[in-house]
């Protein structure tokens, strides 16, 4: 965990933003106690680990009640030493700007700092030769005032784990994702095609980008499982609900990348694990979407458009 000062001394080094301002927050609903692992690894098979895992939980009151909780990983790639910026580049504009904005909704500060992550890493692959084409994924879970959003751009994923049960939050933006989704390939299909790594969005390739947000309540117990696809190439969902639901996050972190490497391990592997020990409600349950997560949980909103992408689009095998 890192405290206000080290993040921002961070985010202040690389001239992003210059402390967080306060941001306008009526008292929080909700209170929440998260246990946090995280473990990356290089994989049996890459020289170089282009995967990122950050997370930041604030101590400043009001950014916590204004801003809450934000977990993410990100899967770079470009090639060389590119991949590994552009991931970190990604993570660190993101957070920067999500908690430097003042902007009271969430989900317009989330988008807003989805396109700040695009921007920054679309003009330093454009800035050098070297890191042309470079870019990243981006995965990401807000946890705030009683609601989950989940941020995404790419293949990498979120799972929540509830009630025994995984449910994949995201949509993978690849290739195969589509046509899974088109009724033209199954998963088995997918998990066998030569085209498995071609992504149609990420951070970074193109001037713009449009971030997926998903919505819904959390409650206790939840684990929020985030990863790159080094892992889910290599692990089944129901895999990742068994070792995610029957250890602490920092063992299960540990387990599943084990797994992953002992399987071939041709990618770099990344897991976050988030589980909600807690969850606390101090005030009237959320209106409207709130009351409609609680009755059926397991249904997760998109809220972002998902325009269909088309093959002149796609980035290549990475």
């Amino acid at each position: 965990m890192r405290n206000d000062d080290e993040i921002t001394a961070k985010f202040d080094r690389s001239e992003l933003v210059r402390g967080y301002p306060a941001v306008e927050a009526g008292p929080p609903t909700c209170s929440v106690i998260v246990r946090v692992g995280v473990k990356t690894d290089l994989g049996c098979v890459r020289e170089n680990n282009e995967d990122k895992a950050e997370y930041y939980e604030p101590e400043r009151p009001d950014l916590l009640a204004g801003r809450g909780r934000v977990y993410v990983v990100a899967d770079g790639m470009g090639g060389h030493a590119a991949g590994q910026i552009a991931s970190e580049m990604a993570i660190k504009a993101f957070m920067a700007s999500y908690y430097g904005s003042g902007e009271a909704d969430v989900e317009t500060a989330l988008k807003a700092a989805a396109a700040e992550a695009n921007a920054q890493v679309f003009g330093a692959s454009t800035a050098v030769q070297a890191r042309a084409g470079m870019g990243a994924t981006l995965t990401a879970l807000t946890l705030v005032d009683g609601r989950a959003y989940v941020t995404q751009i790419g293949d990498s994923r979120a799972y929540l784990l509830r009630d025994e049960t995984i449910r994949q939050v995201t949509e993978d933006h690849s290739w195969v994702g589509e046509q899974i989704r088109l009724g033209q390939m199954t998963e088995a299909e997918a998990e066998c095609s030569p085209y498995r790594n071609i992504i149609t969005r990420c951070i970074g390739n193109q001037p713009a980008v449009e971030a997926d947000i998903y919505a819904t309540d959390i409650r206790r117990d939840d684990r929020w499982v985030l990863c790159s696809d080094g892992l889910t190439g290599h692990v089944r969902a129901d895999e990742i609900r068994a070792i995610a639901s029957g250890e602490c996050p920092s063992e299960a972190c540990r387990q599943l990348v084990q797994l992953a490497c002992s399987r071939g391990g041709r990618d770099n592997v990344t897991v976050l694990i988030a589980q909600l020990l807690d969850v606390e409600r101090t005030a009237a349950p959320l209106e409207g979407p709130a009351e409609a997560a609680d009755a059926a949980p397991a249904e997760v909103a998109s809220r972002a458009a998902k325009p269909a992408p088309a093959w002149k689009g796609l980035l290549g095998l990475r």
